[in-house]
């Protein structure tokens, strides 16, 4: 892998980040940490490594989006696609956005695997513009892409090392998302209470008012 990444510099990584807008089955965040790692070892500058990768994903998430909405339903009959976005995986990505709204979207560039039909699926239902879309993905990947490709960097002579942070890393993610899930379900519920209250509280000097 430190040879291919190294032979072509700042060019593999985008456009392996760019293929995987088109499909191609390898984890952005191995290419992320792999550009880090060649910056680590010289052959790259690794501040302009973090642009190109954040380039890259911007790219490629932008074509899967794109793909999505200009052919809707009819995806489901090419064959990459039907290997990335079952009818099953589908139905339960809308069940996904109806119950959690946009924070999906934004969840979704953590979750290696599911990123791409949550992506694909957006576009296909047009479920926020491509505007909004672009924004939300962008936030979410100047947080991920600086992580890996700077993990990458500070591992790359140490790969025992770097292993266990990757590891670490990624439980970490996990955590923050699982307590930003809970904050997030335990904030709605009490602004649900909270908004039947003052539905009661509205109500009941009217039915006061009728009895009089």
């Amino acid at each position: 892998m430190v040879g291919f990444y190294s032979s072509f510099g700042y060019l593999s990584v985008f456009g392996v980040l760019l293929l995987c807008g088109f499909g191609l089955p390898i984890p952005e965040d191995i290419s992320l940490i792999a550009g880090g790692i060649i910056s680590g070892l010289g052959y790259t500058n690794v501040h302009l490594m973090v642009f190109i990768g954040y380039a890259g994903v911007m790219l490629g998430d932008s074509i899967i989006y794109n793909l999505g909405r200009i052919f809707g339903q009819k995806v489901f009959s090419k064959k990459i696609v039907g290997k990335k976005l079952n009818s099953q995986w589908y139905d339960r990505i809308l069940k996904s956005f109806q119950k959690n709204g946009k924070w999906v979207l934004f969840a979704a560039r953590f979750l290696p695997g599911l990123r791409t039909p949550i992506f694909l699926t957006a576009g296909i239902t047009r479920f926020v513009g491509f505007g909004t879309f672009f924004l939300i993905d962008s936030i979410a990947a100047l947080i991920s892409v600086p992580v890996w490709v700077y993990l990458g960097y500070y591992g790359a002579s140490n790969r025992e090392q770097l292993l266990h942070w990757m590891r670490d890393t990624k439980i970490g993610i996990v955590i923050l998302l699982v307590i930003f899930a809970i904050v997030w379900y335990v904030s709605r519920f009490f602004k649900k209470k909270l908004e039947k209250a003052e539905i009661v509280g509205d109500d009941t000097p009217a039915k006061d008012t009728e009895k009089q």
